[in-house]
């Protein structure tokens, strides 16, 4: 794919595991991990797409979910054009701490953020403890859109980054964001640049930023 034109940088928000790094890797890797260690801080991901007429490259911040790291991630809301606000479709307390994700994302994130709320692991149906109707709904009410997806088997995950980046398009097509003011939207992003920013952020992820 050609080089991209545009750099779209996402957020990935909610409880500890209900899946937030899964989905990021299947998403810019295509791969599924069934194991690994919880997020320290703020780990990166990241995938050229070609979106309706735009070739972007979606750099995802991929947040820890604990509590001793909310001073950590809350420094990256600002920097985001879009963000995800992940739940566990098999853990209901996942889903009910949604609100305070929303909370936290309107008080640090600008007001132009696109949001998608996602239910996670939509395969493993036989445990759902959030219905689809009861998510839509407070979907509908926040003026979210929603997706559920599943990490493992890949489904729906593609399609919450194009939902969102489309949603950045008819920002920039309506002239309601201006590239050279906000920080989570880059025209004729430097590869080297943001290679470099990536490790820098990586080196500081355990610590304050």
């Amino acid at each position: 794919m050609e080089n991209p034109s545009y750099l779209y940088r996402f957020i990935v928000v909610g409880d500890s595991n209900c899946g937030k790094t899964c989905l990021v890797l299947r998403f810019s890797k295509g791969t599924f991990l069934g194991t690994h260690e919880p997020t320290i801080g703020v780990d990166f991901g990241g995938k050229v797409v070609k979106v309706q007429d735009k070739v972007v490259k979606i750099q995802i911040w991929d947040t820890a979910g604990q509590e001793a790291f909310k001073s950590i991630t809350r420094s990256y809301y600002r920097g985001a054009i879009a963000g995800l606000l992940m739940y566990d479709i098999t853990n209901r307390n996942s889903f009910n701490n949604i609100s305070k994700w929303l909370d936290e994302t309107k008080n640090f994130a600008k007001e132009t953020i696109v949001l998608c709320l996602v239910g996670n692991k939509s395969d493993l149906e036989e445990k759902r403890q959030v219905s689809f109707e009861e998510a839509q709904n407070l979907a509908r009410q926040n003026n979210l859109l929603f997706l559920e997806t599943s990490a493992k088997t890949g489904d729906n995950v593609e399609d919450v980054f194009i939902k969102l980046a489309e949603g950045v398009n008819d920002l920039l097509d309506k002239k309601l964001l201006d590239p050279s003011e906000i920080q989570g939207v880059k025209i004729n992003p430097s590869p080297f640049t943001e290679a470099k920013m990536e490790e820098t952020y990586k080196s500081r992820k355990g610590g304050c930023c």
